[in-house]
């Protein structure tokens, strides 16, 4: 009796994972929102728990930035976006029980909820390692996405009852084991201590900056040179030359620009491993040290700059 019992439980379809996964994606749209509006400047700031200017250094590291140009913007939390939302959409519809828990329709969408759940665990797994081994540095946000993303995919794997096992462990290996590869390409792709070399001029100096400066960009940088802000380069950073691009040929020269590579022109090489520069290009900001390509409105909030910030 006991066991037939479980038997039916066992058969009945679940309702409070759907409810569960819901509540947690919400709660991650709302996190990666939340970044994603205070990088495209809707949000002056985020109230972030822990250490100062943890959550700065890390969404304004060259690992906050999934795709970024002259022209175009990728924040990585936009990816969080997208990815909370889907599941949100899918454990609704699930909730509302419109289909049969035993159709081909509902089993697809479990298989399709597990799928994203899986990679956005894994990757978050990777993007923890970088925060904390390459970033050294510690954000609420994101420790909380992390956590909702594994959340959700253990209550996947409890809610979608999947008939095997192991069709479920060889879907996940294979869907862990590719993001774990792109992510690491795209990591490795980004790190500024791993840029390649864009410039054979004999002279060891930076490539010549394309881009004109409007007057906000000028005193900008002015206002960061009196300031004593200064900026760690290496001639031959390509994220390096992104950054005086972002500026522009005339807001550039009232930067105070320190070279850093040993080879480089009027170089300050020990300065920089006074001061532990490890990657490029890097800002020292009132006494700390914010590395990666940083969007002018971004630095213009940590370095505290009043002006007009219409760049």
């Amino acid at each position: 009796m006991a066991l037939e019992s479980f038997k039916k439980r066992n058969k009945k379809d679940l309702r409070w994972p759907k409810i569960i996964i819901a509540v947690l994606s919400t709660i991650g749209l709302v996190d990666t929102g939340s970044i994603t509006l205070k990088k495209y400047g809707l949000f002056n700031s985020l109230s972030c728990p822990g250490i100062k200017n943890g959550c700065e250094t890390v969404l304004n590291s060259p690992w906050g930035t999934l795709f970024e140009n002259n022209q175009i913007n990728v924040p990585l939390s936009l990816a969080g976006v997208i990815t909370y939302s889907s599941i949100l959409i899918l454990s609704i519809f699930l909730s509302l029980n419109i289909i049969s828990p035993k159709s081909k329709l509902n089993k697809f969408i479990w298989w399709l909820i597990f799928s994203i759940s899986c990679a956005s665990s894994v990757f978050s797994f990777l993007l923890l390692n970088i925060m904390f081994l390459k970033i050294k540095a510690y954000c609420f946000f994101c420790i909380l996405s992390a956590i909702l993303s594994i959340s959700i995919f253990i209550i996947t794997m409890i809610g979608a009852k999947f008939e095997s096992r192991e069709p479920m462990i060889y879907r996940g290996f294979i869907i862990a084991l590719t993001v774990l590869i792109g992510g690491l390409i795209w990591s490795n792709n980004v790190d500024p201590s791993n840029a390649i070399d864009i410039s054979n001029n004999p002279e060891k100096v930076s490539p010549a900056i394309t881009t004109s400066s409007s007057p906000q960009k000028v005193k900008f940088a002015k206002f960061l040179s009196d300031n004593n802000i200064k900026m760690y380069s290496a001639y031959w950073c390509p994220h390096c030359h992104d950054q005086k691009q972002l500026f522009g040929k005339e807001a550039v020269k009232e930067l105070t620009i320190v070279e850093c590579a040993q080879d480089g022109k009027d170089n300050q090489y020990k300065l920089c491993r006074e001061k532990q520069i490890e990657g490029f290009p890097s800002w020292e900001i009132n006494g700390e040290i914010y590395s990666g390509v940083k969007n002018l409105n971004d630095l213009a909030i940590i370095s505290g700059y009043e002006g007009d910030s219409n760049f």
